[in-house]
């Protein structure tokens, strides 16, 4: 087993389904205090177990270097999914089978944590500043996390000039591809209320169903866009229809939906939330938006051209530039410098017998030396 293939069997065997707090981050900060890191830990939100404001722990590290070198930062998540049922070796029991790896967060992302800081030891102090930026939120709620530490990052001045955040973003082989952007994301709960009351007797009553099915109709045949350079086409999906009427020959008093938007930089989560609110209030309903990120896009430039590079060097293959998929806390640290994501392959991603190539994580070492090298020689 190789030394970043290590480092990621001692992250897995700390179970840490999201919120993530304690022994993972103990895990994390014995690995990098050592490298000449400073670590700050800390925890946001006060609320019961179970809850979005339930307790969330946070690590920055930072190993600085000369007075005005450039500062590169990688971004990642130790929490990981529940690992679920069906799965063929215990899911926080790290087992390495021919040549994978298995384990919870083998490649979403521990596995790229881990070859993050085996990369840094290839670095040398003098190149410049590289910091840590690691939340125990991403695959919650996301109130607590990275938002936190960007909070955080602001207040004590560590402001990078690019950062790396080392989601799975490869499909059929490691280096394929690069996420420069993302899709924003946008939840919307519906609600129509009516009356109950008898079927027989529909004049005593008020049915929410036909307003809420015609509500649906509008939403559904929405044409948003036909999508746009970098980004495909924003889609509307109605993702939950709740009645809950157990009785035959009952017209229930209330009927609830939800929707979901991806989007794309033609639109913003608030124009878009205007929209769902106008047409669930024509039909007599009401719309209750939430905007989980907006769009983003880092340009094709010196940045994407630095990681293409050290792909191309260590595995051949020069990584197709992409928007496509779900939101990761990219949208978050765009506000704060140009971001963008590489990593491992996703294919087993969130699955039963998650597992990464054992010679994947070794080579995704050296790809993440080299572009932070590549960064901090920059002027």
């Amino acid at each position: 087993m190789n030394q970043t293939a290590e480092l990621a069997n001692r992250l897995i065997a700390a179970p840490s389904v999201t919120p993530a707090t304690g022994l993972v981050f103990d895990e994390f900060e014995a690995m990098v205090a050592p490298l000449g890191f400073d670590v700050h830990r800390f925890t946001r939100g006060d609320g019961e177990p179970g809850s979005e404001e339930a307790p969330v722990e946070n690590l920055f590290a930072i190993r600085r270097g000369p007075v005005g070198s450039r500062h590169f930062a990688f971004a990642g998540h130790l929490d990981v999914v529940p690992p679920g049922e069906g799965w063929t070796s215990a899911p926080f029991a790290p087992e390495v089978r021919g040549e994978l790896l298995h384990g919870r967060g083998a490649v979403d992302m521990k596995g790229a944590i881990a070859a993050m800081v085996s990369a840094v030891e290839q670095v040398p102090q003098d190149a410049g500043t590289i910091s840590f930026i690691i939340t125990g939120d991403e695959e919650g709620p996301a109130l607590h996390g990275t938002r936190a530490l960007i909070d955080y990052m602001r207040e004590a001045g560590h402001q990078p000039d690019l950062c790396l955040v080392g989601e799975p973003t490869s499909v059929h082989r490691l280096g394929d591809m690069m996420k420069i952007g993302r899709r924003g994301s946008l939840n919307v709960w519906l609600e129509v209320d009516g009356a109950q009351g008898h079927v027989a007797y529909p004049h005593n009553a008020d049915n929410p169903l036909p307003r809420m099915v015609a509500m649906l109709s509008e939403l559904n045949a929405l044409h948003l866009d036909d999508g746009t350079e970098w980004f495909q086409p924003s889609n509307l999906e109605i993702t939950d229809i709740e009645v809950g009427n157990p009785a035959t020959n009952v017209i229930p008093a209330k009927a609830k939906a939800r929707i979901s938007i991806r989007f794309n930089d033609l639109h913003s989560g608030a124009s878009l939330a205007r929209q769902v609110v106008e047409i669930a209030e024509r039909h007599g309903g009401k719309a209750r938006p939430v905007i989980s990120g907006e769009p983003f896009l880092t340009p094709p430039g010196v940045f994407s051209r630095i990681i293409a590079d050290a792909v191309e060097a260590e595995t051949g293959l020069v990584p197709e530039a992409s928007t496509s998929g779900g939101t990761s806390d990219a949208r978050f640290l765009r506000a704060v410098c140009p971001v963008i994501e590489f990593g491992l392959c996703n294919a087993t991603m969130h699955k039963c017998d998650e597992a990464v190539a054992l010679a994947d994580l070794d080579t995704l070492s050296r790809i993440y030396a080299r572009i932070a090298s590549a960064v901090l020689a920059q002027r």
